[in-house]
């Protein structure tokens, strides 16, 4: 069986929303929303969240996800990107336990309404493609780059993007540009090999997970919460809608 490593990164420190991975969120602390969306996917194998902080790991393991370790500090600062710290959980699973997975699913508890489908349709996906080195949620922006403009030292605008063949694309209507994507963060799948050999999150031979800006809110700021929270708090979007249940949680 291959085996597939859902990854859950939750550090302490939050300046935006204080202690977010741990707030109640619609009833649940918020990363038991990705807790329990891993553990009802059919593709995932084990579950673990790389974490700093005592607390947050006590929630997760008290939802069903192991907690192995404690990152260690300097992997969990304001400017830590993410490869080095999947990069100290897969050195730490083959220490430690001889452990390595095929793939990894990167969660970010920042998307809590997740569908479970989506995590299994990307699995099945990147196997089904092995040539490629990672599979990226995406939707179109709401604004377009190529209308985007940069200030040069001169103080004058100048276009962000050009586009070959398309002169001051900046003036052309929407249609006319080319279809561009965002990396939304909803969810992000990787060989391991990416990792470990590349040194990379994604690799170069990117395949996209296209979904409709509908289907993911990122909580980025306290307006980005409250707005998610009321869509399940009114009944708009339940647990069911995504797939999963608190039967299996000790919420």
């Amino acid at each position: 069986m291959t085996e597939i490593l859902a990854l859950i990164p939750a550090r302490g420190g939050s300046k935006s929303i204080p202690r977010k991975n741990i707030r109640d969120f619609a009833g649940h602390p918020l990363i038991a929303w990705s807790i329990a969306a891993a553990q009802a996917a059919e593709t995932v194998t084990r579950l673990i969240v790389s974490t700093d902080d005592e607390e947050i790991a006590a929630v997760a393991r008290r939802y069903g996800a192991e907690v192995p370790f404690l990152r260690p500090a300097e992997l969990a600062q304001d400017e830590t990107p993410d490869l080095p710290v999947f990069e100290h959980a897969l050195r730490w699973l083959e220490a430690h336990e001889n452990y390595r997975p095929e793939i990894i699913v990167h969660l970010r508890p920042t998307s809590p309404l997740r569908k479970v489908w989506h995590i299994d349709q990307a699995v099945l996906r990147l196997l089904e493609h092995p040539e490629a080195d990672s599979i990226r949620s995406v939707s179109p922006p709401s604004q377009n780059p190529f209308k985007m403009y940069r200030i040069g030292a001169d103080g004058l605008l100048r276009a962000l993007v050009e586009v070959p063949g398309l002169p001051e694309a900046y003036n052309m209507p929407r249609q006319a540009l080319p279809q561009v994507y965002w990396h939304n963060g909803y969810m992000d799948a990787f060989w391991a090999d990416t990792v470990t050999e590349k040194h990379s999150m994604s690799g170069t031979a990117i395949l996209p997970f296209v979904l409709s800006p509908d289907d993911w809110i990122d909580l980025d700021t306290p307006e980005d919460w409250s707005r998610a929270e009321n869509l399940v708090l009114s009944g708009a979007i339940t647990p069911a809608d995504l797939g999963f249940g608190w039967a299996a949680a000790h919420g």
